[in-house]
This record gives C-alpha cells, structure tokens and sequence, in this order.
C-alpha cells in the first residue's frame, strides 16, 4: 500500500478502491443519471452521514436541474445491521411529486434503503431510485436493486470516502479494508 499517511499504515489493511477509481466512477454516474432524468428535476436525498462525500461529488456531476434533502437513517449498531431502521427527515421534508434519487454510501442488507424507499412513496414520491457508492449484493437479505452502483464490493469492513468505524475513519480519499483490531473486540 502506497501511502505517506500513517493512519492509512496503522488502519488499513488494503485498498478496496482507489482515489482515482472514485473520481472516473463518480463522472460516469453524473452523466448515466443526467441523461436519465434529461428535461426533469430530481431531488437527490442525501443519507447521512455516510454518504456525504459521495453525495456531494454526484451532485456536481450532475447536468440536471437537482433539489437536495437530507435524512438521518441507521439500521446499524457497531459493525452489524440489526434490522430497526430509524429515520430522521429535517424541517420542511417534502417529497410529494417529486422524482427522488436516494444517494447511500452502501447497500448492505439493504434494509435502510427499503424502508426510506417505502416511506418516500407513501409520503406521495413520484418515483424513487437509488444510488448507491459501494454495494455489498452477497449481504442483502431483502429484495433491493439499486439502479447506480459505483462499485461491488467484497464482505469486508470498508472504511474512507465518507464510510467510517464509529464516526472514524471517513476522512480517507479512498475506500479501504479496516483492520480487523480495530473492530474486533
């Protein structure tokens, strides 16, 4: 690993995808959704806190006339996802009409995503997509499909790019395999 950081040599094991990998993928994704929603306006809803860097670089790939909202949602508690999924919607939440594209950090078991997906469409959105940063197919355990995957990932515990290990570790301009000390305990 070539790093001259060394919290990168202390933490991580190997890197999962490259800072370089990241900025062709995200340009890619910007023009695949762009030419998707040409002549609509999306409302792209940010899942906090993950997916922020994420989030942020989409949004300015984006040639589309887009909207931007936030929500807070976990289904995690450690390392696993324990299957309750709480949501947090701001102020002046509204997603009626609307076409939304959900921007995650990673699909996992993908039970976050469908219950944000569930709520978007009750609540009256027209159509609701998600885009996901990293995707995790082999852990899902309910039936989800994102339409925009960045990457597939392997089962390991990533960190970097806005992913983190208790609040640490996001800082990172690429994905890596945290090591197993610092989660293992």
């Amino acid at each position: 690993m070539e790093n001259k950081n060394p919290l990168v040599e202390e933490v991580i094991d190997e890197i999962l995808v490259s800072e370089e990998q990241i900025k062709a993928r995200v340009k890619e994704l910007g023009e695949e959704i762009s030419r998707d929603y040409s002549g609509r306006e999306i409302c792209v809803l940010t899942v906090l806190t993950g997916s922020f860097m994420f989030a942020a670089d989409i949004i300015r790939a984006l040639s589309v006339p887009a909207r931007v909202m936030c929500v807070f949602a976990s289904s995690y508690e450690g390392t696993e996802s324990v299957g309750k999924v709480d949501i947090i919607k701001g102020k002046g939440f509204n997603v009626k009409d609307k076409d939304i594209l959900i921007v995650e950090d990673i699909v996992d078991t993908g039970r976050t995503l469908q219950a944000v997906s569930k709520i978007l469409l009750e609540e009256g959105a027209k159509s609701v997509e998600v885009c996901t940063f990293l995707d995790k197919p082999e852990r899902r355990v309910v039936e989800l499909s994102p339409k925009y995957i960045g990457f597939n990932i392997p089962n390991k515990f990533a960190v970097g790019y806005g992913l983190d290990y208790d609040h640490r570790f996001r800082q990172f301009p690429f994905v890596g395999v945290l090591k197993p000390e610092f989660y293992e305990k």
